[in-house]
């Protein structure tokens, strides 16, 4: 592989530069017509491709797909790969709630190591902010478990730049995940500077853009009404337009590695200084042996440059 492996943050927790996504693990109240067995089939792909970071969450199913994971990894050795998992949703009122509070938190990296069936979590994110629990006092509370060595990083996702500066007072977060892709780009430029300086990992999700960025599309694509991309700002008018140009300049450097566009955006990513891990979802194993294989992948500065140019609209 020609893709470096990558540390998480001021940790010694080490990764393959492209991680797995795994919302279709499982996650029955996010796509129709998932199959557990499936689910557990997308996971050992991918670490059988090599791939050592899932990133999964209890949104996923409402903790379903950290029980397939759990089941899927029994047969590996829990020290060759990494997991990361995400907690924030609470439902003991009956409806969904965010809830940031430590005591809260600490319940919920115990039932997350409960469904994976493991005894320590590589990292553990704050899935979303809550309003009202002050940002330190929550990575506080990861912190201590850190230290218990019941997680390795403490990750916090879709936070803003000011929260993120607040939830790291104390200098103990170790990684950001939030939404970013060549489609979306404002997320990271909005906070690298702060991030870099303070030896933060960036991992950005939906980095394939609902698949935008993967070439299936063309102009006479168009979506019921009960398919969430018909309701998505991506898919409409003239940024539509522009992705389906853009991407379309992908294609004669795809063919020359003998790759496809998918790989070829991958690839860009993770020679992105910008960007850590990663992590695309897929709903196929053979999706996730095929993006596998965008690790092997090299590109030229020219290649790079080109790529960067031409979403230059959505900069």
């Amino acid at each position: 592989m020609t893709q470096p492996n990558v540390t998480i943050g001021d940790t010694d927790l080490v990764t393959t530069p492209l991680g797995l996504g795994t919302n279709a693990v499982g996650g029955n109240n996010l796509f129709p017509n998932l199959v557990d067995q499936t689910g557990i089939d997308i996971v050992k792909a991918g670490l059988n491709s090599g791939i050592t970071l899932l990133d999964t969450a209890y949104a996923y199913g409402l903790g379903h797909s950290e029980e397939l994971i759990g089941k899927a990894i029994k047969d590996y050795n829990r020290h060759s790969f990494a997991i990361a998992t995400k907690g924030a949703q609470d439902f003991s009122s009956g409806q969904q709630v965010i809830n940031n509070d430590p005591q809260f938190l600490v319940q919920q990296v115990d039932n997350s190591l409960r469904r994976l069936q493991t005894d320590y979590l590589d990292i553990f994110y704050i899935h979303f902010p809550d309003e009202q629990t002050p940002k330190a006092e929550a990575v506080g509370a990861l912190q201590r478990l850190k230290e218990q060595g019941k997680i390795r990083a403490i990750g916090i996702s879709n936070f803003s730049l000011s929260q993120i500066v607040e939830a790291n007072a104390d200098g103990y977060v170790d990684v950001v995940e939030d939404e970013y892709s060549l489609l979306h780009q404002q997320n990271a430029k909005e906070m690298m500077p702060y991030l870099a300086e303070n030896m933060i990992s960036f991992v950005p999700y939906f980095p394939l853009a609902s698949g935008l960025l993967t070439g299936k599309y063309n102009s006479a694509v168009s979506f019921v009404d009960d398919d969430i991309r018909s309701q998505m700002d991506d898919f409409k008018g003239q940024r539509f337009s522009e992705a389906l140009t853009a991407v379309s300049q992908v294609q004669p450097i795809a063919a020359s590695h003998g790759a496809t566009i998918a790989q070829v955006i991958l690839a860009w990513y993770m020679q992105n200084p910008l960007v850590s891990v990663v992590i695309p979802g897929a709903k196929r194993p053979e999706q996730v042996e095929s993006n596998a294989q965008s690790m092997s992948i090299e590109l030229t500065p020219d290649e790079y440059q080109r790529i960067d140019q031409a979403f230059k609209y959505f900069k």
